[in-house]
């Protein structure tokens, strides 16, 4: 699914050099690489602050507590994402009020979000899902409930003249390995528009602590290592570049899959159509972290991939709602049915960077041997 070998073969001397620099200052945790990386990152995301945590999942939990979710609150957010995006704020003591996708882009339904505010509902929680913008303008000239976006897959996506992570009170980027811009490991950042508020992430990444030593309220250690810092700011300089590059990948993709013997729709599958195509919203900057098909015959096509050496990732097979360990908010099958067809339809093709045409025809020759054979 992701040739990091290849990514590193291309920049090894600025990724060493970035090493050595952090290994000779003996600057371990926060410091002055992760400053830098938080400014280059907010400049980046045109959002006025950065603060580097220790992964997205944490950028996430931390933001929830900086808006003060605990006990007896409800944060809107979707049943279609990764697990984090709930667990945090079930660890808060919080319930997720899910509320299902528009199946053409998988992201939340945004007027279906403003409609399930109720009076408990502490901030809402859109997911950028697969590189791709929610419409949190909607969001924002809908409600003054705080919006804290979960833009773990979606650094550099565009949406209505904004980027992801900038729009709400708080956005939440991951830098695990897989992302477009990754780590070599966990890391993560909040970005935040509002000075105070940022003040507040701030103060909770680090225990608390006003000045060392002297915690000011309960919380956590959620600090970002320099080295990590120090690698993603080698990267973010070729972060466009495998922007485009992704982009290419897509449009490739889709010239072969519109090219080939095989039934193809854009979104979800209707009719007799046999694959369907990710859907990117007109006027806005999708990046591509996953390129996300449909097929009836997921399973197997899966498993013929596989067999000619073809990765693939189920993105992902089991919504929220229907977690074990959200049992207790106690959602059942069918009340979100987009988000379950989603997650029994979908799996994810190769879109790195680094990807050849060559491959991409045998990956979509592959797809079109497999119906042919049905």
């Amino acid at each position: 699914m992701l040739d990091l070998k290849a990514q590193y073969a291309g920049m090894k001397a600025e990724i060493d050099a970035a090493i050595a620099r952090v290994v000779e200052s003996q600057y371990f945790i926060l410091g002055p690489e992760v400053e830098g990386l938080e400014k280059e990152v907010a400049a980046y995301s045109k959002a006025a602050h950065g603060i580097g945590v220790s992964s997205g999942t944490d950028a996430i939990l931390v933001s929830l507590m900086a808006l003060g979710v605990g006990p007896g609150d409800e944060v809107v957010t979707t049943p279609y994402t990764f697990l984090a995006t709930a667990t945090c704020i079930g660890r808060l003591g919080a319930t997720a009020r899910f509320v299902d996708i528009d199946p053409r882009t998988f992201n939340v339904d945004a007027r279906a979000m403003l409609a399930a505010i109720g009076p408990r509902t502490k901030a809402l929680m859109p997911v950028h899902l697969y590189g791709q913008m929610a419409d949190v303008a909607t969001l924002k000239a809908g409600t003054a409930l705080p919006i804290i976006e979960d833009a773990a897959q979606a650094i550099g996506a565009e949406r209505d003249g904004h980027r992801a992570g900038a729009l709400g009170a708080l956005g939440c980027l991951s830098f695990f390995p897989s992302k477009n811009l990754g780590a070599y490991g966990d890391g993560g950042m909040v970005l935040a528009q509002d000075g105070a508020l940022a003040d507040r992430v701030k103060l909770l990444r680090n225990q608390g602590q006003r000045p060392k030593y002297y915690s000011l309220e309960v919380s956590g250690n959620f600090r970002l290592d320099a080295l990590q810092a120090a690698i993603l700011r080698a990267k973010l300089p070729h972060l466009d570049g495998w922007t485009a590059a992704r982009q290419r990948n897509a449009d490739t993709y889709r010239r072969l899959f519109r090219g080939s013997k095989l039934r193809v729709v854009d979104g979800p599958l209707e009719g007799d159509a046999q694959v369907g195509l990710p859907v990117a919203v007109p006027g806005a900057r999708h990046i591509y972290n996953q390129f996300v098909i449909r097929t009836l015959q997921r399973d197997a096509l899966r498993e013929a991939l596989g067999k000619a050496g073809i990765a693939t990732e189920i993105y992902y097979p089991q919504p929220m709602h229907l977690q074990a360990c959200f049992a207790p908010w106690g959602y059942t099958r069918g009340q979100f049915p987009e988000s379950e067809r989603a997650a029994e339809e979908t799996f994810g093709l190769p879109i790195y960077p680094e990807l050849t045409a060559a491959q991409m025809e045998r990956v979509v020759g592959t797809i079109e041997s497999f119906f042919a054979g049905c």
